[in-house]
């Protein structure tokens, strides 16, 4: 075989041959790059294919909430049908209401339009002689001297500060201690502060009398009172006969010996 292609070039023993398998170089598109809907669980699940049951590991509520209706909740009216309301007739209690008046639109002559110039245009000052309203008299407002300001000068002001305010006046020695000296206070006019305010206090005692405790008084009996010798329930007794019972009146007596 050698000698027949020896004028040949030696390339090999590989030759082309068809691909067993798909090669993304001999396509355009990407190839299988998006994957296709899962399967498996709850999301993005394929809607083309069968979704088998699933169960969860959740507990069983007490009552299940199936029906989520308000129930007759609402009250409807007897008169609504399935249709509306019905064609009866329903009288009221109220009066016929007043038919409305017609609308009455201003004609031409109601409209100045000569008067207009001033509401588009620029005008001129204008000034009027006419008199004073009475209604300007009758507001009878405060003028400016009804007002008082709080003074700022002397010792009684209230919006600033007052400094001290010295008098040239003189003491004036009628009916002063000056002309009697009876008039001075004397030492029972001051108030003596009592030592154990600002030192230590002394113990104190008193001479009140001593205070018993209140009893009853009441009189109770004395040793004379009491009679022990008439006492029997200590001691034998002799033995006491009474008189008998006083009978009543209106019995019959006791006859023993008749007469034949």
């Amino acid at each position: 075989m050698r000698a027949m292609s020896s004028a040949e070039a030696w390339v090999g023993s590989w030759r082309p041959h068809k691909p067993r398998g798909p090669i993304a170089a001999l396509y355009g598109s990407p190839g299988p790059k998006y994957a296709l809907p899962g399967l498996t669980g709850i999301s993005k699940h394929d809607p083309t294919k069968y979704k088998a049951p699933m169960f969860s590991f959740g507990i069983r509520h007490d009552q299940a909430n199936s029906n989520c209706s308000p129930g007759p909740r609402y009250l409807i009216p007897s008169n609504i049908t399935r249709g509306g309301r019905d064609g009866t007739p329903a009288f009221s209690l109220h009066s016929r209401p007043k038919e409305p008046a017609l609308f009455q639109a201003p004609g031409p002559g109601k409209y100045s339009p000569e008067k207009s110039g001033n509401l588009i245009f620029h005008a001129a000052p204008a000034y009027s002689l006419a008199g004073r309203s009475k209604e300007i008299s009758n507001s009878q407002t405060p003028g400016p001297a009804s007002y008082s300001l709080p003074p700022v000068l002397g010792p009684k002001t209230v919006a600033t500060a007052a400094a001290p305010t010295y008098s040239l006046c003189g003491r004036s020695k009628n009916g002063s201690f000056h002309e009697d000296l009876k008039k001075t206070p004397g030492p029972a006019a001051y108030k003596v502060v009592d030592p154990c305010t600002y030192s230590q206090k002394p113990p104190q005692y008193s001479m009140t009398g001593r205070n018993f405790t209140p009893g009853e008084t009441t009189k109770k009996p004395g040793p004379g009172a009491h009679y022990p010798e008439q006492v029997t329930f200590t001691r034998p007794k002799a033995p006491s006969f009474s008189f008998g019972l006083r009978h009543s009146e209106f019995i019959s007596p006791l006859i023993v010996d008749a007469p034949e």
